[in-house]
């Protein structure tokens, strides 16, 4: 393989057009061919020579207030500003004459005339632009003796400057320091352009011309600001700036890596002085983030340091004991001869593994190796099936292939847009925001949710429709919308006889016409009103390109694969598939939920979603690795933890995931943890599941690992080593250890081999390589001989299955059900600054936007309950109960309550029950009745967990 060269990151000052049409122009006697539309700063650029500039960069509209980068241009009067003149055929262009550098001095001397010339002790020193163009344009002296300025806090004779704004350091991870701004606007342009927040502002006019964060007295910290970067990565100065930077210096290297939080898959440059992590930056040329990033991917990455990161192994016979402090060899050989020991006990199927959506690729492929070929059974599940199994099974059926369809670029040609189950600006910010500059430019929104999310109404953006159904009935919206279309003729019948299965569609057609699925019929059902029902299935049937993006408020459900099924049926009706600006794409929560999906994480899927049956696909495997594979399927989590508690099931080796925090019925899952007799964890901290452990084997961060992970579009990207591991190895090292520990012979040296290993036995990977994935930047599967590049956009010419299939939709109420006891329905989510269980995030600053749980409840259920903002509530199901404050508001409507599950103290899941999804097993997290009462603090449940909890994560002192 060969060595990675980062790819040139130049800013061009505008950004690229897209037009097809070229034109040819001469930039200081050198012919440049660009596309029409381009400004005359990036034909320059183009042509390798660069214009000074200050307010312009390429990830923003070009503005021209900074004066500059002026040119002169043959025929035309004046000295235009490149960055908004644009280029027309024939042009003559002169970037450099004497002219223009004695105008571009003036300018800058002006700039410099009230800015502090603090140069050797700024933070910024190194990395600014405003000192570059001073240098650029050979400014050596400053004429001006101004009178006033906004950089000094008293003038000469020591009174109060008026004019000196203090810096803001509210922020956690960046300041603001005012006396430093140029009043580029470059910041309020990446705030309302690329993020979409509309957060800042310049306030005043002229010479009071300054940038504000919201309204009189609002910080950053107190403002509308999502901490996302885009403002800081806009900076032309040191008037935004990292705290990371100003305590450790400017970075000397950049290596290029993917964030290893969300399925957006963003791509970052990892910055650094030494080994030395300085700040995260995101690529500009990253093809699923395009430059942007989130408070998350930006700033929260100092769990990697964080001082309960476990960085030894440790060991213990029991779970009552406190842990010990041992090397990697003990630590191994005690897990390896207890697994061992389990399975001549207690037979060949009495230890499993599980996968993380967490690691990489390459990991998850040896864990799920690992149990098929050392254990020598099918005992595998991942966190991938608790979240967005359904869309594997429904996806699957009717179109062939368990993905989605399109790249995230595909939003930008959309004109119709349903969000269902799903909030992209708390759960996918970086997509979330490409989704709102989509609406600015004038597509239409459709929101399906229980809860009122910011993509109903917030800054410049407002949803078409809120269809605000009742939870867990979203097989019937899907179906009444079906309905509209059909009965209304609003199908597209020539895409649907000749790309899909006509006579399955008449039967189809024949269930969705019958009058119960109506939306007057299902309105008392669904609480969504008729007419807006029917209202948002014509927007979406007549209303140009529609695309449908959702989440887990689709498959977490006990008819989650219905309910993609109808998603699909949707698509297919209408011929919203297989080009730009369509498709059905599932949001993916973590970072490797795709990959983890892939890469055969099921107990009856070896991958590549082929099924373990099948003698012809387990050949392949058997071929590969040399040994036999089990035909049978093995057990998901839910069949270990019930197997652990009849005792047939006592050993588990857990990579990367917290099952305790994660799963539904806490206390269903500590019972199957606690009967089991070797329970090895993986992972960076004692999590919860680590309460039951006896084995705990140090994880590496993404940081530390090279690899890759595939996002929701499908995306294989490069994860990229930007420093040693601290623990000693990567997880694919730990894993290879185990294994050979356990009598395998296996010899990767780098997880490049295990990836010529997937990419030989699993065809949709055959022609993925590290060096073509370095090649293009990052590579969407299928990648074969027929896509030998990969494939962005799914289904183009047929389905993957050939015929599109339509199947029946057939609503069946959960066995959930709200009652005098359990009156308000219970569902859960997601927060912008925190994921998942919080192991990560709730380590880093990001704890100052949300430091626990809450349970969001309508005013009129609050107030018939006695139950004020802030107040202390007990929540009760079927299940069990837990405490957590209270948060009145309108965000969800009567009889619905709302939390997120990011902290172990609430323990969320210790509420939600068991039911699941009929063909996957997905839990039904998203609908369970619930009661809320006051209460005065934590339930006894809380107490006790939190006391055994303090027991189970003892570290015998090493002078014992």
């Amino acid at each position: 393989m060969r060595d990675f060269i980062l790819p040139n990151d130049r800013d061009m000052g505008t950004p690229a057009s897209k037009s097809d049409t070229m034109v040819t122009l001469t930039v200081d006697g050198f012919e440049v061919t660009v596309p029409a539309g381009t400004s005359v700063m990036r034909a320059s650029n183009e042509a390798g020579i660069a214009i000074p500039k200050l307010c312009a960069t390429d990830s923003i509209e070009a503005f021209g207030s900074c004066r500059l980068c002026m040119v002169e241009i043959e025929g035309r009067r004046g000295t235009p500003a490149s960055c908004t003149t644009p280029v027309s055929e024939g042009m003559v262009v002169q970037t450099q004459s004497t002219k223009l550098k004695k105008l571009r001095r003036g300018v800058m001397e002006l700039y410099i005339s009230d800015h502090p010339l603090d140069c050797l002790t700024c933070a910024a020193n190194g990395d600014c632009e405003l000192q570059d163009m001073a240098g650029a344009v050979g400014l050596r002296d400053v004429r001006y003796d101004a009178k006033a300025n906004h950089f000094e806090p008293r003038n000469t004779s020591g009174e109060v400057n008026p004019d000196y704004i203090p810096k803001d350091d509210s922020n956690p991870y960046f300041t603001y320091d005012p006396a430093k701004c140029i009043a580029c606007s470059r910041c309020v342009r990446a705030c309302e352009e690329v993020q979409g927040t509309f957060a800042l502002t310049i306030e005043g006019r002229g010479w009071d011309s300054r940038v504000s964060a919201g309204m009189a007295g609002d910080d950053f910290l107190s403002s509308d600001c999502v901490s996302c970067g885009a403002c800081v990565q806009a900076c032309p100065t040191a008037t935004l700036q990292e705290k990371s930077v100003i305590e450790l210096g400017t970075p000397e290297r950049s290596v290029l890596t993917t964030c290893a939080y969300c399925g957006v898959g963003c791509t970052f440059k990892a910055e650094l002085q030494g080994d030395e992590l300085v700040r995260m930056v995101p690529y500009r040329h990253g093809k699923a983030n395009r430059g942007h990033s989130c408070v998350k991917g930006r700033f929260a990455y100092g769990y990697a340091h964080h001082r309960d990161r476990i960085l030894n192994p440790m060991i213990r016979d029991s779970i009552d004991q406190p842990w010990r402090e041992v090397g990697w060899d003990e630590a191994l050989n005690f897990a390896a001869n207890r697994l061992r020991g389990l399975q001549q006990k207690h037979g060949r199927e009495s230890i499993g593994v599980i996968t993380s959506s967490r690691c990489t690729n390459e990991e998850t492929y040896l864990v799920q190796k690992l149990t098929r070929a050392v254990f020598g059974n099918n005992n595998t599940d991942t966190c991938a099936r608790v979240c967005h199994s359904p869309t594997g099974y429904g996806l699957g059926q009717t179109f062939g292939t368990s993905a989605g369809t399109q790249d995230f670029d595909s939003i930008e040609q959309a004109d119709v847009v349903v969000v269902i189950g799903a909030n992209p600006t708390d759960a996918h910010p970086v997509f979330g925001s490409r989704l709102k500059k989509r609406l600015r430019a004038g597509a239409k929104l459709i929101v399906v949710d229980p809860r009122r999310t910011d993509l109903v109404k917030s800054n410049h953006i407002r949803a078409a429709h809120h269809l605000a159904l009742r939870p867990g009935t979203n097989v019937a919206v899907v179906t009444a919308m079906a309905h509209v279309i059909v009965t209304e003729g609003l199908m597209k019948e020539d895409f649907i006889r000749s790309r899909c299965d006509w006579d399955e569609f008449q039967d189809y057609a024949a269930f969705v016409t019958d009058p119960r699925h109506s939306p007057e019929t299902t309105e008392a059902l669904t609480g969504v009103p008729a007419e807006d029902l029917r209202q948002a299935a014509r927007l979406y049937a007549t209303g140009g390109n529609g695309a449908i993006y959702y989440g887990l408020g689709v498959t977490e459900h006990s008819q989650g694969s219905t309910t993609v099924i109808g998603i699909a049926n949707l698509a297919m009706l209408t011929g919203n598939i297989g080009r730009e600006g369509v498709g059905v794409n599932p949001l993916r929560g973590q970072n490797n939920v795709q990959g983890s999906c892939d890469m055969g994480s099921f107990p009856h899927e070896l991958p590549g979603y082929r099924h373990v049956k099948l003698p012809e696909v387990r050949a392949i495997f058997e071929d590969a690795w040399g040994v036999k594979i089990d035909p049978e399927p093995g057990l998901r989590i839910p069949n270990m933890l019930d197997a652990a508690v009849e005792g047939t099931f006592k050993g588990l080796y857990c990579q990367g995931e917290d099952i305790l925090q994660s799963d539904p019925d806490t206390k269903h899952v500590a019972a199957g943890l606690a009967a089991m007799e070797c329970v090895i964890v993986h992972d960076l901290f004692l999590n919860e599941t680590a309460n039951y452990a006896h084995v705990f084997l140090p994880g590496s961060t993404f940081l530390e690992k090279d690899g890759t992970f595939t996002n929701a579009e499908r995306r294989i990207n490069r994860v990229r080593k930007v420093m040693a591991p601290k623990n000693g190895y990567a997880d694919w090292e730990v894993t290879q250890l185990l294994a050979n520990a356990m009598g395998a012979e296996w010899h990767y040296t780098h997880p490049a081999q295990i990836m010529a290993e997937i990419a030989a036995t699993t065809p949709s990977f055959a022609n993925v390589t590290y060096d073509l994935i370095d090649e293009k930047g990052s590579i969407q599967w299928p990648c074969n001989d027929a896509h030998p590049e990969g494939t962005a956009t799914m289904h183009v010419d047929g389905f993957v299955r050939g015929k599109g299939r339509f199947i029946v939709t057939e609503y069946v109420a959960t066995d959930e059900r709200t009652g005098p006891r359990f009156p308000l329905l219970l569902t859960t989510g997601r927060i912008l600054s925190q994921y998942n269980v919080g192991a990560q995030t709730r380590r880093t600053e990001n704890v100052i936007w949300h430091d626990q749980d809450l349970l969001e409840i309508h005013p009129h259920d609050a107030e018939v309950r006695g139950v004020k903002d802030g107040d202390w509530i007990k929540l009760a199901s079927r299940s069990g109960e837990t405490t957590l404050r209270a948060q009145i508001t309108d965000r969800v409507s009567p009889g619905v309550v709302y939390t997120t599950f990011h902290h172990p103290d609430t323990q969320a899941n210790v509420i939600t029950t068991d039911y699941s999804d009929w063909a996957t097993n997905c839990p039904e997290y998203k609908v369970t009745a619930v009661q809320v009462s006051m209460s005065n603090g934590p339930s006894e449940w809380q107490e006790d967990y939190a006391e055994q909890a303090k027991r189970a994560r003892r570290i015998q002192p090493a002078a014992e």
